[in-house]
């Protein structure tokens, strides 16, 4: 992959039987291309059109160049999709492999302008039913097993590039996928640029998920989806710990989310902890929430020397929302007194107890915040921001708040530092448990006169709250 572009030699998978628009899969046929352009290190290439697909897995020296004209449409049948070792939601386990795989792999790219379609809707309805109210989600709740309905549920993720090195995606179009859009774990040097992700209407459909790995670029992205856009992961309770992996020297920039549940977020997983990210030059148009902390008492982990700064949000009702002890019945695994039967081999690395108990104490110390603003939304605006927006999926709303932040007594969350920032809400909201805050040129406005409520906080520089 180091020869000159125009030295590469190109493999058309119409040279190895899949021939554009058939109403049965061509997965072989891609598989085969891919196989052949391994061994000379070269670009599969594609005619225009709609190639039906199940999992397909990328080779090193090997681009997959998906051109405008071009979608690759995946088959809506589990049978296609085959159980690989992997890591889903910080636990290592069997699950479906995605529908583009790169698996112990080096210098792969996939690029082109065209569009990548995980037809995600199979997957959703098998899990939230087709009225968003069944599925397996509403037997497991039924059932007090909220904790394990998401790894249960297998759904198969968009692209996955795990336990690899030098990986570009670039320039592509990726919706509807049946999980997470992207998920890069436990792997180096990957860029991500110029990433569009549409249509993501379903459960926990992420956009760019970045798992335990190191030296990691995020640009020019532009996200729309139903759950975390850009964000940062690194294991779960003791199956993390065990791994502990961090994930560390990474940046995102210039990058546009528009629906979902937040801009960026760390977490919930993060055992293995993170260090050494800058995240800068981001825009967020109506989500849910903006920089969005999240842990619980189980998972551990030093997240530190986070640098975040030169951000622009509109009509993201909790611009800041730190929980530390985030969503009680999917984080504290237990099992009911009345269940019966197998334990599944996951279940058990899930239900094995963190000792002792203050290891799984998360800690978030030495972060950063400058030069942000987050305002409320002129009427009509989103007409404008979200035209280009596919998919329009808004989750219930919130109270508008300025901070939302809770840690721990026991671990506050530490030395956090705040220049040039400007949140206008409805309420200032309220800081538990923080020790070390620093605010320069920090304000708070809202409609009326509003109080920031300060709980076991020490050491902390309040912000400016004014009427406006």
């Amino acid at each position: 992959m180091h020869k000159p572009a125009g030295s590469l030699r190109t493999f058309s998978v119409q040279d190895f039987g899949a021939a554009p628009n058939q109403p049965t899969p061509v997965t072989g046929a891609i598989q085969r291309a891919i196989d052949a352009a391994a061994v000379a290190g070269g670009v599969v290439t594609f005619a225009p059109g709609v190639y039906l697909t199940g999992s397909l897995f990328l080779k090193s020296d090997v681009e997959l160049r998906v051109d405008q004209g071009v979608e690759l449409r995946a088959v809506q049948d589990e049978a296609a999709f085959p159980d690989i070792w992997t890591r889903v939601a910080g636990i290592e386990m069997t699950w479906p492999a995605a529908l583009i795989n790169i698996c112990d792999q080096k210098r792969v790219r996939i690029t082109g302008g065209g569009t990548i379609n995980g037809r995600g809707e199979f997957w959703w309805d098998k899990f939230w039913g087709p009225d968003e109210k069944g599925g397996m989600l509403r037997d497991y709740e039924a059932r007090n097993l909220r904790w394990a309905v998401d790894y249960d549920c297998k759904r198969p993720r968009l692209m996955l590039v795990y336990r690899s090195s030098d990986v570009t995606l670039h320039n592509l179009v990726l919706k509807r996928s049946g999980f997470w859009t992207v998920h890069v774990c436990f792997s180096d040097h990957v860029t991500v640029d110029g990433i569009v992700i549409r249509e993501n209407l379903g459960p926990s459909s992420d956009g760019i998920d970045i798992d335990s790995s190191c030296d990691i670029l995020v640009q020019n992205c532009d996200v729309d989806c139903n759950d975390d856009a850009l964000c940062l992961k690194s294991g779960r309770d003791a199956d993390g710990l065990r791994v502990g992996r961090p994930t560390e020297r990474v940046v995102i920039r210039d990058c546009v989310v528009r629906t979902g549940h937040g801009l960026f977020t760390i977490g919930s997983e993060t055992s293995g902890g993170m260090r050494d990210v800058e995240v800068y030059n981001l825009k967020a148009f109506g989500t849910w929430l903006g920089f969005s902390f999240k842990s619980a008492r189980t998972r551990g982990g030093l997240v530190e020397r986070i640098s975040i700064h030169d951000i622009e949000m509109v009509g993201v009702p909790r611009p800041f929302r730190f929980t530390l002890n985030w969503m009680p019945t999917y984080s504290y695994p237990t099992l009911p007194a009345d269940f019966t039967g197998e334990i599944p081999a996951h279940w058990k690395r899930m239900l094995e107890p963190v000792l002792p108990p203050e290891r799984g104490l998360p800690e978030f110390r030495n972060i950063s915040f400058e030069r942000i603003v987050s305002r409320a939304a002129a009427p009509g605006e989103f007409d404008r921001v979200l035209s280009s927006s596919v998919a329009m999926h808004t989750p219930d709303p919130l109270a508008s708040l300025a901070l939302d932040i809770e840690a721990y007594p026991e671990k506050p969350m530490r030395d956090i530092r705040w220049n040039d920032v400007r949140i206008e809400a409805e309420s200032a909201g309220t800081v538990r448990y923080a020790a070390g805050w620093k605010m320069a040129g920090v304000q708070i406005v809202t409609p009326q006169p509003s109080q920031l409520e300060l709980i076991d906080c020490v050491d902390f520089v309040a912000p400016q709250l004014r009427k406006g």
